[in-house]
C-alpha cells in the first residue's frame, strides 16, 4: 500500500514488451482477433453483424454484441469490455467492477457457432463432484442382490 517502483497501467499486462508477452499476445488472451476494416464486421463463424472496435492495442480490433450492455459483475473477469471516451474498446481484465457498472461483452462468448467456453472451470468440476455425491446418495442396490430376509 503506497508507492512502487513499479507502475503499469495493468498489472498483468505491462506497457513495456520488454521481457513480457508481446501486444499481439496480449490481444489474442483478450479476444480481440477481428477482421480489420475495411473487411465488413462480421463473425467469421456465424456471420452475423457485430460492432467492431479497436483495442488499445495497435491494430487489433474485437467484435462486441451490438447494442447489448450488461452489468459488469455477472460477465465473468476478462471478457468485459468498456468502450472509452476516444471510441477503444478497453478490456477491463480482472478489475473488479464497481456497482451499477454495465460492459460490453465480446461476441465469442455468444456465437451459436463456437463451443461455448468454461470461464469458471473450478466451478464446473465442483459442480461434477457434486453431481456425483448427489448420485451416490440416492442409488438404491439393485434388485439382484440376496435376500437377508
Amino acid at each position: 500500500m503506497g508507492d512502487t517502483e513499479y507502475d503499469a497501467s495493468c498489472p498483468d499486462r505491462p506497457d513495456g514488451d520488454h521481457d513480457h508477452l508481446t501486444a499481439a499476445f496480449h490481444a489474442l488472451l483478450e479476444g480481440a482477433t477481428a477482421p480489420r476494416p475495411p473487411a465488413p464486421p462480421e463473425c467469421p463463424f456465424c456471420e452475423l453483424p457485430q460492432d467492431r472496435y479497436a483495442t488499445d492495442h495497435a491494430g487489433h480490433w474485437v467484435l462486441l454484441e451490438p447494442r447489448i450492455l450488461v452489468p459488469a459483475h455477472t460477465v465473468p473477469p476478462r471478457r468485459r469490455w468498456i468502450i472509452t471516451s476516444t471510441g477503444t474498446a478497453l478490456n477491463l481484465w480482472d478489475a473488479e467492477p464497481l456497482p451499477g457498472a454495465m460492459c460490453r461483452i465480446p461476441h465469442r462468448i455468444a456465437c451459436p457457432c463456437l463451443e461455448p467456453e468454461d470461464h469458471w472451470p473450478w466451478m464446473t468440476a465442483l459442480r461434477h463432484h457434486n453431481g456425483r455425491r448427489a448420485q451416490r446418495l440416492f442409488d438404491l442396490p439393485g434388485e439382484d442382490l440376496p435376500d437377508t430376509g
